[in-house]
This record gives structure tokens, C-alpha cells and sequence, in this order.
């Protein structure tokens, strides 16, 4: 078997290994993977695990990491933890960008020209259409955080969530992201995942492994094929995906991911472009 490192050079196995930092979120959206909420348990990652694991994660040959939630700023410590982990390894971390007020923007300082980018949920170029999935006030918040984020120096990106979108508000939806100071470059688009909280409300694709990027996703319930993984039905996680309860360390589930993916085309595309 090759070494991590080898897989990754080769595009064997993707470059990123994404950490489930909690699974409570302000939001309720319909389409949740994880089912998150506001009273939803917690189930954090502890920070000084996650720096441990970017350490390993570097060390293995990883290139890059992505910490997502629930909302990952819900936890008070994450502007000084994702900057921590940017001096290890480039950084993505989604975010429904509601929660930056002015105080908690001015805490995410240390992030201005370090190498983290903030994906933002942006899903509409309509106020009630967007909200109608995500919950009320999202959109103006959105479009208010956007431009203070990118007036201090932080990278921000788009992800566009949608079961389809018409070619005139896909159009309005990008004219707006250039408005708000995002380029095209910084705009992705991805289908509803028949996971979570879609399968309540009749949402989405159904998908398996071969659809989803195996990018290794180390929560506090174990490590999972796909930051798409670690889904949540009715309360109970599903297990579908799960690689292996044991993450530490990080070698342990990384070689069982490798041995799962060798064999496969070389390349991270998948068969729904998943990104």
C-alpha cells in the first residue's frame, strides 16, 4: 500500500482532511446533513485534539484541512483555534455567517490575510426564497457579513445548496456574489444530499461512496468517508460511512481510508461533482 503522502501527490486520495468541530447551529435549515439545531448536543471536538490532529495530518502528507458543524462559530474559542490550525495547514471552514457581529468580527483579526477561507451558505438571490430553507433573516445577514468580512483581508467563498435553481436566478445569484466582492472562482454550487434532515422533507439526490469525495472527516463519533458522512436521522447517527471508531492517530483511520480508495480512478471528481 502507498504511503498517504503518495496517494495525495498522485490524487489518489484528496488532500484535505475536514474536522466535525460540533454539531449544534443557531439555524434549523431543511436540508441539514446533520440534523443540527440550536438544542442539538454539542458533540465537540476538543481544540487542543484538533491542533494534534492537524499536526498528524501534516505530518501523514495531508495538504489541507476543513472544519465544518454545525456552525462552527458557535464555539468560542474558533477565530484563535482556526488560526492555530492555518500555521500548520490551509484552512476552509463553512459557516452560515450569522453570528459576526462587530465584536465577533473584530476577533477574527488574526485571520486577515492568514490562509483560511470562510464558505458562506448562500443559496437564492431572493430574501424569502433563500430563508424558506435556511430560517428567517439569513439572507440579509449574509449579504450584510459578506463585505466586512472581505474589508478585513478574510478570504470568503460561496457554496450554493440547491435541488435546482432557473438560469435567470442563477444569473441574479452570481451578479450578486461579484457584488459582494466574490468571484466566480469563489462560487460553488452542490445538490441537495438525500441525508439528514432532507429525507424528512423529501429533498435531494441518493448517494453512496462512489458519488462522494473521499475526504477523510474525523468527528467525535469516529471517521467517516466524506465530510457527507456523518449524517444524522431522527436523532440517530448513521454508520453507512463510518471507516473506523478509533481517530487518534490520525494514521489509524488514515490507512483505512486508503485502502478503501485504492483501486479507484486517479482524480477527486465524483459522479455528482461534490465538492
Amino acid at each position: 500500500m502507498s504511503s498517504v503522502a503518495e496517494a495525495v501527490n498522485e490524487g489518489t486520495l484528496p488532500g484535505r482532511v475536514w474536522f466535525y468541530s460540533n454539531y449544534n447551529c443557531n439555524l434549523a435549515c431543511n436540508y441539514c446533513l446533520t440534523e443540527s439545531a440550536p438544542r442539538v448536543a454539542r458533540r465537540e471536538l476538543g481544540t487542543q485534539r484538533m491542533v494534534e490532529m492537524a499536526h498528524e495530518a501534516k505530518e501523514l502528507g495531508f495538504t489541507g484541512l476543513g472544519v465544518t458543524g454545525g456552525e462552527p462559530f458557535l464555539r468560542l474559542d474558533l477565530p484563535e483555534l482556526l488560526a492555530e490550525l492555518a500555521s500548520i495547514l490551509p484552512v476552509v471552514v463553512l459557516t452560515n455567517a450569522t453570528l459576526f457581529t462587530p465584536i465577533k468580527l473584530e476577533r477574527l483579526s488574526p485571520l486577515a490575510g492568514a490562509p483560511v477561507q470562510l464558505q458562506i451558505s448562500l443559496d437564492r438571490p431572493d430574501p424569502i426564497v433563500n430563508d424558506e430553507m435556511r430560517g428567517p433573516g439569513n439572507f440579509a445577514k449574509v449579504v450584510e457579513a459578506i463585505p466586512r468580512l472581505i474589508d478585513r483581508g478574510i478570504t470568503v467563498r460561496i457554496a450554493t445548496t440547491v435541488e435546482d435553481i432557473s438560469d435567470e436566478d442563477l444569473s441574479r445569484l452570481c451578479a450578486l456574489h461579484r457584488d459582494l466582492g466574490v468571484s466566480d472562482d469563489d462560487h460553488i454550487m452542490r445538490p441537495v444530499v438525500r441525508r439528514g434532515r432532507a429525507i424528512e422533507y423529501g429533498m435531494g439526490v441518493d448517494v453512496g461512496a462512489p458519488d462522494l469525495p473521499a475526504e477523510l472527516t474525523i468527528t467525535a463519533d469516529g471517521a467517516f468517508w466524506t465530510p457527507f458522512g456523518p449524517t444524522v436521522r431522527a436523532g440517530l447517527l448513521d454508520t453507512d460511512l463510518l471507516i473506523t471508531r478509533t481517530t487518534s492517530p490520525l494514521r489509524t483511520p488514515a490507512a483505512a481510508l486508503l485502502r478503501l480508495v485504492e483501486g479507484r480512478p486517479p482524480g477527486d471528481d465524483t459522479q455528482l461533482n461534490i465538492r
